[in-house]
């Protein structure tokens, strides 16, 4: 029988968290709900003092923090999911469009004919100024028809999409445009809204299918999954003499390179203010370790060619380690010994990954994060199938072996010695 209670929790988590400004909404509730409060980036002196706190950036990447040691113990993942980004005009002639332009990678023609809605943040003037809020419309809004097959007959043949042309979502018959339909769930003129940053989701809400109900089928997986297993670890775990903290970064799926991505100093900044001296921040490094947690693929069961024939991880089968010649997966043998040490004392399943050599794959936050904050750093995820779709696939099981594994992590004091590193629980 597997365990539900975590499966049901983390589909209302990603059904609250239509975008990566609503995911990290939702985290920071949960976050003041464990007893967390929110410190500004530049409060630099509350940084250190050993409580309970989260810090934002730009609304979409976020670092939560507590306790008091010499090293951080760092899991990171993301809030991003590939998607389409709503541009403020509409195409009107004679239906009513929205004009949108793709956001990572998605696989476009799992897009097609479901119902779609509009969500993400806005700027709101006032009479101080501007204000951000995030907004959802929280209704079928919009759908991408799909063109029938007696005016395309080679659709089954293979189709190359054009998301200039093919993807663009009908949203009505001449009515009203998105911005005008967010004014208004908003409670606000449309003259009021200076910009926005606005996004399609998936209307289709998560839900557990199988025979045994032991799959999961939702929206935005990757990496959500990943987000949710390691807050629920974070919050969970026992105290150390390290200082735990949770990183989740906006725009992995673009490749990092923001102010609020992996690639910025947010993970630096944020060290360095609760260590509060070169001195001290150097030395906690020194005695730190990192989990870049990002979802990873399984092998099909209809392309079993797909996969390599022995790095090939399956649903159900634990969490997955990732491994890269090329260090696209930031996975080495100390890192890797750490990761599995931890979870031996749990019983937890531990499967490994690699790409088929002939088929490079993508790449994730580790590495880059590591360009930034140097210490042993170890890729894992959860196996799925489906990545980048509208909707993909994971294990009951396996989500709640990443919490659990997440959690004996955070639970353990990570020390390094001259030729390893000693892991006190």
């Amino acid at each position: 029988m597997y365990i539900m209670n975590e499966a049901i929790k983390l589909i209302d988590f990603i059904n609250a968290s239509p975008t990566a400004y609503h995911a990290i909404e939702t985290t920071g509730r949960m976050l003041e709900d464990a007893g967390y409060s929110y410190i500004p980036e530049g409060d630099a002196s509350a940084f250190g003092d050993g409580g309970k706190h989260y810090t934002v950036r730009n609304g979409s990447s976020i670092i939560a923090f507590h306790g008091k040691g010499d090293g951080f113990t760092v899991v990171a993942s993301h809030s991003d999911t590939p998607t389409f980004r709503v541009k403020s005009s509409s195409v009107s002639s004679p239906y009513t469009r929205l004009n949108v332009e793709k956001y990572g990678g998605s696989i476009l023609y799992s897009w097609l004919d479901r119902p779609l809605s509009v969500a993400g943040r806005v700027a709101v003037r006032t009479d101080e100024g501007i204000r951000t809020v995030n907004v959802d419309l929280k209704r079928d809004y919009a759908v991408i028809p799909s063109v029938a097959i007696h005016m395309n007959r080679s659709v089954n043949d293979g189709y190359k999409f054009n998301p200039a042309t093919d993807m663009l979502p009908l949203s009505g018959l001449g009515g009203t445009g998105v911005l005008d339909s967010v004014a208004e769930a908003l409670g606000v003129s449309a003259d009021k809204i200076v910009s926005e940053d606005l996004y399609l989701y998936n209307r289709d809400g998560g839900r557990l299918f199988g025979a045994a109900s032991e799959l999961i089928l939702s929206p935005r997986l990757d990496n959500l999954g990943c987000a949710y297993a390691s807050l629920r670890a974070f919050i969970d775990a026992e105290e150390t003499d390290q200082v735990s903290v949770l990183a989740i970064f906006d725009n992995e799926e673009v490749g990092s390179a923001t102010k609020q991505g992996a690639a910025s100093t947010f993970l630096r900044d944020t060290l360095y203010k609760i260590a509060g001296s070169d001195a001290r921040y150097y030395s906690m490094l020194d005695n730190s370790y990192m989990v870049s947690a990002d979802n990873a693929h399984a092998g099909h069961p209809n392309h079993p060619e797909l996969s390599d024939a022995v790095g090939c991880s399956v649903l159900g089968g634990g969490v997955v380690v990732k491994y890269n010649a090329s260090q696209r997966y930031t996975t080495d043998a100390v890192s890797d010994g750490i990761f599995r040490t931890v979870a031996d004392r749990i019983g937890a399943s531990v499967q490994s990954y690699y790409n088929r050599a002939d088929m490079p794959g993508g790449s994730t936050l580790g590495s880059i994060s590591n360009t930034v904050v140097s210490i042993p750093t170890i890729d894992i995820g959860l196996p799925q199938l489906a990545m980048h779709s509208a909707s993909e696939i994971c294990a009951v099981s396996d989500v709640n072996a990443m919490i659990s594994v997440l959690t004996e992590l955070y639970s353990t004091s990570i020390r390094r010695t001259r030729d390893g590193f000693d892991l006190l629980s």
